[in-house]
């Protein structure tokens, strides 16, 4: 009787721990206001799932650094490990690592450098940045009636993100409609706000004129901001973009200081990642590439994106 009491609660054991599952998370960065919604995004939902666990490791904005947290996901024996990289050019090094031990990777917000190579139980989970940089710089271009100086605040240059939303810019003034707009000043700030008000202050002392500041991301773009109003430059003569509709972002546009920026669902992307993470450890099939779609935010619909980052 006691061998079949052993046994029964062995087997309910077994039973419990084969559904478990945990999922190694490098992020790039925990400062940062983006990362930390995709981030909690992520854990949010985690929470909602029976037998799910997360493991989040800060890379602090270093490569070695996340390839080690790999290496250490790998010897732990997680079942699936979900990265936000540092760098996207280095990402073929981790799809190696994680292939070669099996193990589902999903990359999550920025593009790797080898996304149309990855190997099989290997996704990408983000929102196409063909779609930001192009949506931010049309519309500013049409408040401004396609005649614009302007000025570019990049990213970080070692991210796909950063590239392709500056390419963007440039795609679109090859179009008729915007053919008017001149770009007269572009230079990285790397996601930084400090960064982007220090960038500001040093074109506003060179004397460099323009109408609209374009900035690959919120944060960049809410320096721009702060850098101006010190400078005592008029808001209304100054068009401002940014991408990612961050909460602070959101509450400048309805001060009146923001312009344009474009929604991009970093919960939703967390959520998506944890979702293909979790269907590759089970051995289901997916998309390569999961995009969740961006939204153009202006004053004119801004209330109904405040909630939403």
């Amino acid at each position: 009787m006691k061998k079949f009491i052993l046994g029964t609660a062995m087997a309910l054991v077994m039973s419990t721990t084969a559904h478990a599952e945990t999922v190694g998370v490098s992020m790039a960065k925990f400062d940062d206001n983006f990362l930390t919604v995709l981030r909690n995004g992520m854990t949010d939902y985690a929470k909602t799932l029976s037998g799910v666990t997360l493991q989040v490791e800060d890379a602090q904005n270093d490569v070695s650094k996340q390839q080690s947290q790999i290496q250490n996901f790998i010897a732990s024996k997680v079942d699936a490990i979900i990265v936000n990289p540092v760098d996207t050019d280095a990402t073929t090094a981790m799809s190696k690592l994680a292939a070669d031990a099996g193990i589902p990777l999903v990359y999550v917000n920025r593009q790797p450098v080898n996304v149309d190579t990855l190997p099989d139980k290997q996704a990408f989970v983000a929102s196409n940045e063909q779609e930001s940089g192009t949506l931010e710089t049309k519309e500013i271009c049409r408040i401004l009636g396609g005649k614009v100086k302007a000025v570019v605040i990049m990213g970080e240059l070692s991210n796909q993100a950063a590239r392709m939303r500056t390419q963007d810019v440039h795609d679109v003034i090859k179009t008729d409609e915007c053919k008017g707009l001149e770009i007269v000043e572009e230079q990285t700030a790397n996601w930084d706000r400090t960064q982007g008000a220090d960038l500001m202050t040093n074109w506003l002392s060179s004397g460099i004129e323009f109408d609209a500041v374009i900035s690959n991301n919120d944060e960049m773009a809410i320096g721009a901001i702060q850098a101006l109003k010190a400078a005592g430059k008029d808001m209304t003569k100054v068009v401002v973009g940014g991408v990612d509709a961050t909460q602070d972002a959101l509450a400048a546009m309805q001060a009146g200081d923001l312009d344009v920026t474009v929604f991009q669902d970093a919960a939703g992307q967390g959520k998506g990642s944890l979702d293909a993470a979790l269907k590759l450890a089970k051995g289901e099939k997916i998309d390569k590439k999961v995009y969740i779609p961006f939204q153009l935010v202006t004053p004119a619909n801004v209330k109904d994106f405040v909630t939403k980052n």
